[in-house]
């Protein structure tokens, strides 16, 4: 009888899971899992920020939503902490399978750990699945792919690529094997009572793309993402598809339908644009997986020398929304309040920290990897690479004139007082 392990990590979803999706059609047998990973190197030093309570329950959120949906077709959610290859050697010996089916992710830290674990003999069936076009039907080779996003654009747009159809979830998801009681490590997680913006999980997620939809706020994204204030400025989908509560496939698939209903415009194109730019930050990771979205640091004595700034009062002060930049401040204390950041104050606070502060792109990357929703390590290096002039599309860097940014974005000094007050 076939046995195997799904290993879910940020593909947090049971519909347009393509690699859940092989492992139910594989297996007679299936144990899926989650692994809080304990084996991250330099991301564990103690100088590290830690990750936030925000985004903690957002993940838990989305763990509880998944665990119910398998619950309901026989399943269920098994949360395991430790080094991930000792969690799958555990699993080895109990299930007598060396069968681990997974998302790809194309970033250095997890693929050194689905290294490990062919080394120690596993046989490990990913599937890329993250982003909204399937890679294979580029005009280009990965390795290949234009450096500059408006290159790669425009080659997508020239194919007329607008993105690859979703699946819906597996028609029956297989049922779990015999395992050991000091196994069943099952998800619990008591209601929030407090009011917030974003509850994790594929349900929370599908319905706040339906509401958006419904209530035509695309028509406006263009006109309206860089305001500052409240839930329908910008799409906030992001926090979902950060942990693949929904795919980027589905937006867009939900997209096209709109525009064949109510017409395309420059709304509807520029959500296109920013799911594109998506794409972008992660198919560049096959061209440049090491420099472009290492999170850790590459050397010991670089590893020292940003745990200094970590502990310095420049660090502190910033991370803390204590400046005296006021519009700075807003943004950061928003950030730690409430785990979110508009797009465009996240480019205001890394040009201040980089450009007036002479912190290193690193450290900031680092906070926000730690307090962020929707943290995705391909789109937040990327971004603070474009910032600090890193990255293939860094020309030269961007610094922000804060006072040209605050007139122009917080004119009367709302935003900055709603955040300082």
């Amino acid at each position: 009888m076939t046995t195997a392990i799904y290993w879910f990590r940020n593909d947090l979803r049971l519909s347009d899971n393509p690699a859940f999706t092989l492992a139910c059609n594989d297996t007679e047998f299936l144990l899926p899992i989650y692994i809080n990973h304990t084996n991250l190197g330099g991301m564990d030093r103690p100088t590290y920020p830690q990750i936030s309570k925000h985004r903690s329950e957002f993940l838990l959120e989305s763990l509880q939503d998944l665990r119910d949906q398998l619950l309901v077709r026989g399943s269920n959610l098994f949360e395991l902490t430790g080094d991930v290859l000792e969690v799958f050697q555990d699993l080895r010996e109990q299930l007598r399978t060396n069968t681990i089916y997974c998302e790809q992710i194309q970033v250095t830290q997890e693929l050194d750990l689905v290294a490990r674990l062919r080394e120690a003999g596993f046989e490990i069936k990913s599937v890329w699945q993250s982003s909204m076009i399937d890679p294979r039907s580029l005009p280009f080779d990965l390795e290949d792919m234009p450096s500059v996003f408006t290159q790669f654009r425009l080659k997508v747009e020239k194919h007329e690529l607008k993105f690859t159809p979703p699946l819906i979830s597996p028609l029956s998801v297989s049922p779990l094997p015999n395992i050991s009681g000091h196994l069943n490590k099952l998800i619990h997680l008591e209601t929030a009572q407090d009011e917030k913006s974003f509850y994790g999980g594929e349900k929370k997620a599908l319905a706040h793309i339906d509401q958006y939809f419904e209530r035509r706020l695309v028509d406006t994204y263009k006109k309206t993402r860089n305001q500052l204030i409240g839930m329908d400025y910008s799409s906030k989908f992001s926090p979902w598809l950060a942990l693949g509560c929904c795919s980027a496939r589905t937006i867009a698939q939900k997209l096209t339908q709109y525009e064949h209903q109510f017409g395309s415009n420059e709304g509807t194109y520029w959500l296109w644009f920013e799911l594109l730019w998506r794409d972008y930050f992660r198919f560049l990771s096959f061209k440049n997986t090491n420099e472009q979205h290492a999170e850790n640091f590459s050397s010991e004595e670089e590893s020292d020398e940003l745990s200094h700034q970590f502990e310095g009062i420049k660090f502190r002060r910033w991370a803390a929304g204590y400046t005296g930049e006021s519009f700075v401040d807003a943004g950061m204390r928003e950030l730690s309040s409430t785990g979110y950041l508009s797009n465009r104050m996240r480019q205001v606070v890394a040009s201040y920290w980089i450009y007036n502060l002479q912190g290193n792109w690193r450290v900031g990357a680092a906070w926000f990897r730690s307090q962020l929703l929707d943290y995705d390590v391909y789109s937040n290096q990327g971004n603070w690479q474009y910032i600090a002039g890193k990255g293939p599309e860094h020309q030269g860097g961007r610094q922000f004139n804060i006072a040209k940014q605050t007139q122009d974005h917080d004119p009367n000094g709302v935003y900055t007082k709603l955040w300082l007050t």
